[in-house]
């Protein structure tokens, strides 16, 4: 007997459209899209100088204090004394301060010392003496009035630095190794690719109204200290094989929680090329990211759901209009670490110095101290990392011992422990609203405990805090990767702890670690815990590997 036809469903609903401009899905779908369709985030500066510096914190529009602001770098900061526990739980308005994080974008890490005494004078005369380095290269300020913004501008301003797109749906700043032009092993030098890019794109509302933020990265750095991999967009040196230098370029590359590694588009960009591909990827972002849902608005989405081939397609017919070369990839970055921490020479017979700061953490006077040790020793130029450090450039081979003796004496280690020099964290609950547990003062405590306890541990261990599960510090990649999050103690009390990820690596063999069920630390245990994993490690480990591998084929007993 046949089975009769099943009616049409008359009530069936069409797909929902994912915001994507480029098939016609232009209506506000959130919160976020209906305020940057009302209003382009770049247009919020002359309102700041006009009205709410003039009139103060309580004259600032909603729309502007928690989005537009976000456009020049501002961001409010969290109101001191609200616990972890209330995060999630309160609205906006109840975790903002009246005061501000001011992100000053510094593209390349490349600031000479005019620049960095200008940030220093800043931190002391208007942020309480604050000042962080960030894992992308940027200074953060705290304790920042409204009032005070555009004589900040203006400060910056005249020595070249912006706060423009350091911080909303836009081209953030741009990823660059800091011994760019000078190391003697680099592939090639990106910094004037960073530089077309900055004066073509940054601040054109071309590009600020981008479905969410936007991380770039350009190095021709063999020790690949950008982290190519986990950026939305990064350019890495490579010669092909006709011996040009020119770049690859990777796609898709994000943390937070969905993290995935970028892809290859398998193309060589020439240098000049490299503005045009930057601003088609950029442009594929906005017209065709997911603007519907905020979770789901980064690029890797997009390029997850095409892959490599489409994108690069339709990059090359619809954005470009002309084909790019095959071209080949990387090569594995050399041994070690991804840094550039320690004394080293550079191609011109000078020497760069790198030095630690403890997890980032600065503050005005040292940021003088800084530029005056680098002054007293003949160098112009300093640089900071992607790992929360700075470079001194251009040290000219007899003032090496004398800069290093006084950078250890203001206690900027030169040749740092293995804690030290690889430990990062975010900026967690002292100012962050979306963070759940206290970060810097928890690292730097473990860093101290560290020391005093495996003084001859010198193998290379990366130890990444983060405050809540957005993963600012990186915490996937880590060796090890805490997570913040509350967590009951033996006397059955709820305090600040972490979710511990382990063996996390980018490089030769990729992974996101490894997470065993139930591994959680109190902020008091961790000492303890890092000592005791690091110690199994020490026990079982092979000849030359690494705590990575390790990790991938340990026992849980020896995790915990």
């Amino acid at each position: 007997m046949s089975t009769p036809a099943r009616p049409a469903n008359r009530h069936h609903k069409r797909p929902r459209g994912e915001g994507q401009w480029a098939l016609g899905y232009r209506e506000p779908l959130n919160k976020n899209e209906e305020n940057k369709k009302n209003d382009d985030g770049l247009n919020v500066r002359q309102r700041i100088i006009d009205v709410y510096s003039k009139r103060g914190f309580d004259s600032i529009d909603p729309a502007d204090l928690r989005g537009r602001f976000r456009w020049y770098g501002l961001y409010t900061q969290r109101k001191p004394g609200i616990d972890g526990g209330k995060t999630a739980i309160l609205e906006p308005e109840e975790l903002d301060d009246r005061y501000f994080m001011l992100r000053v974008r510094i593209d390349g890490g490349q600031l000479d010392l005019e620049q960095l005494r200008v940030i220093a004078d800043i931190s002391n005369e208007y942020a309480r003496g604050t000042a962080d380095i960030t894992d992308r290269q940027n200074i953060q300020l705290h304790w920042i009035e409204v009032e005070s913004v555009p004589d900040i501008w203006e400060r910056l301003e005249a020595v070249g630095l912006s706060t423009m797109e350091a911080c909303g749906d836009t081209p953030r700043v741009i990823l660059g190794c800091p011994l760019a032009g000078i190391d003697a092993d680099e592939t090639i030098d990106g910094t004037q690719q960073i530089h077309d890019i900055n004066e073509r794109y940054i601040g054109q509302k071309e590009f600020s109204n981008l479905p969410r933020k936007f991380k770039s990265a350009i190095s021709g750095c063999t020790a690949h200290c950008t982290v190519h991999e986990i950026n939305d967009i990064a350019f890495v040196g490579v010669v092909n094989e006709q011996g040009e230098q020119g770049f690859d370029v990777w796609v898709g590359g994000g943390l937070s929680t969905n993290p995935m590694f970028a892809k290859r588009l398998g193309a060589f960009v020439r240098p000049e090329q490299v503005h045009e591909v930057w601003a088609g990827i950029c442009g594929i972002f906005r017209d065709y990211g997911y603007r519907r849902l905020r979770h789901r608005a980064r690029i890797k989405f997009l390029v997850n759901d095409w892959g490599a081939e489409k994108f690069r397609q339709v990059l090359e017919s619809d954005y470009l209009g002309y084909a790019l070369a095959d071209g080949p990839a990387p090569a594995l970055p050399r041994g070690g670490r991804r840094d550039h921490v320690g004394v080293h020479p550079q191609k011109d017979g000078n020497f760069y110095v790198g030095f630690a700061p403890k997890v980032g953490r600065v503050d005005g006077d040292k940021l003088h101290r800084i530029a005056d040790i680098a002054e007293r020793h003949g160098a112009t130029r300093v640089r900071t990392t992607v790992e929360q450090k700075m470079v001194i450039l251009d040290v000219a081979p007899d003032q090496v011992d004398s800069i290093v003796k006084e950078l250890e004496a203001a206690d900027l280690q030169v040749n740092p422990s293995t804690f030290r020099r690889q430990t990062m964290a975010c900026t967690g609950i002292e100012f962050c609203k979306l963070a759940i547990v206290e970060t810097k003062a928890t690292a730097s405590d473990l860093i101290d405990e560290l020391e005093r306890r495996l003084p001859d541990f010198t193998e290379p261990l990366t130890i990444n805090v983060n405050g809540c599960p957005n993963s600012c510090a990186r915490i996937q990649v880590a060796d090890i990767g805490l997570k913040g999050q509350l967590v009951v103690n033996d006397q059955g009390e709820q305090v600040e702890g972490f979710q511990v990820h382990l063996g996390g690596s980018i490089g030769l063999n990729p992974n996101f670690g490894r997470k065993v069920r139930g591994l959680k630390a109190t902020a008091e245990e961790l000492p303890d815990y890092v000592e005791r994993v690091v110690r199994n490690f020490e026990k079982q480990k092979n000849e030359g590997e690494t705590f990575s591998e390790w990790v991938q084929r340990a026992d849980e007993a020896d995790l915990k």
